[in-house]
């Protein structure tokens, strides 16, 4: 890597590492209490927030990528810089707004949050590997490092953000305020630092997501590993944005935000071992063994409903859930589609983020208890695919070939 580049890589891992405490705080049992207080609404309510982060993902990433491409890395992190800066400090403000529209607000604001990641995605994934191009593996694993750190330390930052309004509600503003004004200047520091040129004009117009589309052939093996797309994100995202809702409804935990440093620290080992373990075991074997650790965790919590087993399900469900399950599927369609790896991980991130949008809908609307059985199903399903995937394992490589 030339050291020039290296302070650019820190403000674009810096990125990453809010949208840690982003992507996460809605799921946090103390947040959605407080923001439920403010406005009116059941707790399980805010997770319809969450869901619109994947919405506003699948409106952004058909043409994310693509103008990524086109005007340059540098603006596409700017634009979700700036994006994630709204959002957040958009949460704030919807707070103090309160019944009187606050939680259309904060949706309307998450939708905004969604288009944001999107945008740091084809900005920053394509810039690291740019960067760090001898190693662009570690480059990548990096983004979702940072991620973990951020997550894991989440519940001991909540401790020092929490105030009281006037009014006797507890607040987190603090909080938002602070991760959105970090942005800010994250969007400004991007200005003055230097990238490598990856436009690659030389190579002339690239297709678009549609027009990719029409010149490829997708076979069953492949359908099912975009699927997989889906149910992957549906494990950790019901766990991430629910499972605390579970521990003080089910198992009587007063205050179970700590899951979420057990859950990251699973996350931070696997990230290791599993690039590890990929050295000897082929890509495709994690398709199936880690939904299955997934679907006995979840079945286990299910029936177990205790402090101890919900600190194990967390850093379980960390590890094999979210600890580079979606990254290796990814990696597994590239290997199908070598020639257009752009468009078939834009086909994998909308599978994922059709998840995020529909499950967690659905999940605003149920009880922990019926969200913990939903997640036990779509893991299942998630069994079943990546069993069809290995057990299809030579004929896949046969398509390779071909």
């Amino acid at each position: 890597m030339n050291k020039k580049y290296l302070p650019s890589a820190l403000i674009l891992y810096l990125n990453y590492f809010i949208h840690g405490v982003g992507c996460s705080i809605l799921g946090q049992a103390v947040i959605k209490e407080a923001l439920a207080a403010s406005w009116g609404v059941e707790a399980m309510s805010i997770t319809a927030i969450s869901a619109a982060l994947g919405l506003g993902r699948l409106i952004a990433l058909p043409f994310a990528g693509p103008l990524s491409d086109k005007l340059g890395r540098r603006i596409s992190t700017a634009i979700g810089s700036a994006s994630y800066a709204v959002y957040l400090i958009g949460l704030a403000l919807a707070f103090n707004i309160g019944a009187n529209g606050g939680y259309m607000i904060a949706y309307v604001c998450a939708v905004l949050g969604g288009i944001a990641n999107s945008f740091l995605d084809t900005g920053i994934y394509p810039a690291v590997t740019e960067i760090i191009y001898k190693a662009p593996g570690v480059a990548t694993m990096g983004i979702k490092f940072f991620i973990a750190i951020a997550q894991m330390l989440l519940p001991f930052v909540l401790g020092v953000a929490v105030t009281t309004t006037a009014s006797g509600l507890t607040s987190y503003n603090p909080l938002f305020f602070a991760c959105g004004i970090i942005y800010i200047v994250l969007f400004v520091l991007v200005f003055l630092f230097p990238l490598p040129d990856s436009d690659q004009k030389a190579e002339g117009k690239k297709e678009g997501l549609i027009a990719s589309l029409k010149h490829t052939h997708f076979s069953f093996e492949s359908i099912a590993m975009i699927l997989i797309g889906f149910t992957c994100t549906g494990t950790f995202q019901l766990w991430l944005n629910c499972a605390q809702n579970f521990a003080k409804e089910n198992a009587g935990w007063a205050d179970p935000s700590i899951m979420q440093t057990y859950y990251s620290a699973g996350t931070l080992i696997a990230l290791v071992v599993t690039a590890l373990l990929t050295k000897k075991i082929k890509d495709v074997r994690f398709i199936v063994t880690y939904p299955v650790i997934c679907l006995v965790t979840l079945i286990a919590v299910l029936m177990g409903q205790n402090q101890t087993m919900m600190i194990a399900g967390a850093f379980i469900i960390g590890w094999a859930g979210a600890g580079g399950l979606l990254q290796i599927a990814t990696s597994v369609c590239n290997m199908l589609f070598p020639k257009i790896k752009g468009t078939v991980t834009a086909l994998v991130m909308i599978a994922s983020s059709l998840c995020n949008y529909t499950i967690l809908t659905a999940a605003s609307k149920m009880q922990p208890s019926q969200v913990m059985i939903m997640n036990i199903v779509l893991t299942a399903v998630g069994v079943v695919l990546g069993l069809f995937v290995n057990i299809r394992y030579k004929k896949m490589t046969e398509f390779i070939d071909a």
